[in-house]
């Protein structure tokens, strides 16, 4: 899609917008409609799409409300206006989507409760659906048709359309309705994956680690490319990463590809919203099964792919299998050898992956191993904090890939080494259960990494690399091959160091920590005894 124009910033809110934080209530209370008739997997498919609906028609008016008031500015005779205000080329351009008459919102919510023997209100949303999706080849087959089936509450239904038309995606301090759904979205797709539990972890990867990722590798310009992609917050956090450096959008190329049905389409209408041309594939496929890039060599790779999958396509004659055939109970070094195969003269790759990864060595793992770190591809293991996953228990890590380690490009020559950073002790607890990294614990993270790679964000920002007992630590091959080529940063960057110059002897400690104790005893015995004589002089 073409790159998004923002409106003037002195646009006033139209009548109805509520703020950020109000929109994002109202749409969860849209989704609490659903919530007792159905599961949390299906009543995500039905209020993303619908919400997806409802920004669709929302930037369609905002589009046409802004080219009218631009036509009369510009003193285009009010004959001629219509006929412009019809062109879909006059949408496209800006990135909208064109919103045929029947599929614009005002006609849903006009019809959400219908008499009886019209035609319901679900059979208007699907084919709402299906008329969004002819007039815009981009969300072909991405829009579920599933409103209109026997066990939907079709009165329920009508009730969710009333709730999301309460929802004003346009008019929220000069941002585009895009802008905003992609806000909104995000939030939800947390959310989801916290109701859905473990089966959240296969669509929604946490924020804090995805920015991390993104962070040490800094996707700039190039291909960028997942293979489990899930909802898209990879891409959607490169995105960002390069608006915030003043990049644009089309900076990068965006591939990916998705085994799950829905999960497929929740990534192209995520990366539909974001303004991103992604190619997801055609449809959703299993990565090991039929490759959807079989030709793409990426810049970038980022991935976090199921944990220790034990049920996956295996051909042992996969010419991906370059350094030992993975074993059939568990994919992770499948994985991990897919994304290398993929990685272009100069990728880089970040991947999320359980900590046995880093120093199993059953059916053959351990090799596979030590030929990626002969290979020299290895470049840095990152081992994180317990709890950042809601959806799953498995301590993870993060391997880091990178085809050339030289210093070529002006960066420090690391060949033949690999940086261990240990982050166990990083993060804080949102409650009891999650924990997420905090932006001064990214920061630690990605600057111990550029300073190491020498950077450009280390030579802008002048920082010089030395290994930090206790966190993190540059390892040679001779190194790695002493611990039998086991990646677990906790064997490298050692204990942390502590300050002694104001130690005391033991002696002295344990004398001085005596006198104190007892003195604490005299004081509870004085204590008690003046509490007992109080006592006592109370009258009962």
């Amino acid at each position: 899609m073409p790159p998004r124009k923002k409106p003037a910033a002195s646009q006033e809110a139209l009548p109805g917008t509520t703020t950020m934080a109000d929109l994002k209530e109202i749409l969860w209370k849209a989704a609490d409609k659903l919530r007792g008739s159905m599961d949390a997997a299906e009543y995500k498919d039905f209020v993303l799409s619908l919400v997806f609906l409802k920004y669709t028609s929302d930037a369609w008016e905002e589009r046409r409300r802004l080219l009218h008031a631009d036509l009369i500015a510009d003193g285009v005779p009010e004959s001629r206006i219509e006929s412009f205000l019809h062109d879909k080329d006059e949408y496209e351009r800006e990135g909208v989507f064109w919103v045929p008459a029947d599929a614009q919102w005002l006609e849903l919510k006009a019809n959400a409760k219908p008499n009886p023997g019209e035609i319901t209100i679900g059979e208007r949303i699907d084919n709402a659906m299906d008329a969004v999706m002819k007039e815009n080849p981009a969300l072909t087959g991405v829009l579920p048709k599933i409103f209109n089936r026997k066990e939907v509450d079709q009165r329920r239904l009508g009730e969710l359309i009333d709730l999301i038309s309460d929802a004003r995606f346009t008019g929220h301090e000069g941002r585009t309705a895009a802008d905003v759904l992609g806000e909104v979205y995000e939030y939800f797709l947390e959310k989801f994956a916290r109701a859905e539990g473990k089966r959240g972890g296969e669509f929604y990867t946490p924020s804090s680690i995805v920015r991390l990722m993104v962070e040490i590798l800094e996707p700039y310009k190039g291909r960028v490319y997942d293979p489990c992609c899930g909802s898209g917050g990879m891409f959607v956090q490169a995105e960002k990463f390069i608006l915030n450096h003043r990049g644009r959008r089309d900076d990068i190329a965006v591939y990916g590809q998705e085994s799950n049905q829905r999960t497929w389409r929740l990534g192209k209408m995520n990366t539909a919203i974001h303004g991103l041309s992604a190619d997801l594939g055609n449809g959703w496929a299993d990565t090991f099964y039929e490759d959807k890039h079989p030709d793409l060599k990426a810049d970038f790779i980022l991935a976090n792919p199921p944990f220790n999958m034990s049920d996956w396509h295996r051909n042992t004659e996969d010419p991906r299998w370059r350094f030992g055939t993975p074993p059939a109970g568990n994919a992770n070094f499948a994985w991990m050898q897919h994304i290398v195969s993929k990685l272009g003269v100069r990728g880089t790759a970040g991947v999320v992956m359980a900590n046995g990864s880093m120093a199993s060595k059953q059916s053959g793992e351990g090799e596979i191993r030590t030929e990626l770190i002969n290979a020299d591809l290895v470049s840095c293991m990152v081992a994180l904090p317990p709890q950042l996953f809601r959806t799953t228990g498995i301590p993870a890590c993060l391997w880091f890939f990178a085809k050339d380690k030289t210093s070529r490009g002006g960066y420090t020559d690391r060949q033949g080494q690999v940086l261990f950073i240990d982050a166990r002790n990083m993060g804080t607890m949102l409650d009891r259960t999650e924990r997420v990294l905090t932006d001064d614990d990214i920061s630690k993270i990605t600057d111990i990494y550029r300073a190491w790679r020498g950077t450009k964000s280390a030579r802008d920002g002048d920082l010089t690399y030395t290994n930090e007992p206790g966190f993190c630590y540059s390892a040679t091959r001779e190194e790695l091959a002493t611990h039998g080529d086991i990646l677990t940063p906790g064997r490298y960057v050692g204990a942390t160091e502590t300050d002694t110059t104001d130690d005391e002897l033991l002696t002295e400690k344990i004398d001085r920590l005596t006198k104190e104790l007892l003195g604490h005893f005299g004081e509870s015995t004085r204590l008690e005894q003046v509490i007992r004589a109080q006592l006592e002089r109370i009258d009962v």
